[in-house]
């Protein structure tokens, strides 16, 4: 059961990170009017532009991560605590 709850966890945090890229790279051509940095060593690409577009995935990334990890720590508490219902 312990490594079904690690997959789901594993599968929803990469398919809820492929949604927050998106998501970013919209909001990024709306608010800036141009195409997200994708290489950081572009120099096309302002450093101010890269730095700040690396920083908000980054942290997007790590919430995400907290929020899954914690999530399926809570789904394997409830679920041991009543596996009859399983």
């Amino acid at each position: 059961m312990k490594i079904l709850i690690k997959l789901l966890s594993l599968g929803a945090s990469v398919a809820a990170g492929a949604a927050a890229r998106k998501a970013l790279e919209v909001r990024w051509r709306k608010s800036t009017g141009q195409e997200p940095p994708k290489k950081a060593d572009d120099l096309r690409n302002p450093l101010p532009g890269v730095l700040v577009f690396a920083l908000v995935t980054a942290v997007t990334g790590a919430v995400i991560q907290v929020v899954t990890q914690r999530f399926a720590r809570k789904v394997a508490a409830d679920l041991e605590q009543h596996p009859a219902e399983v």
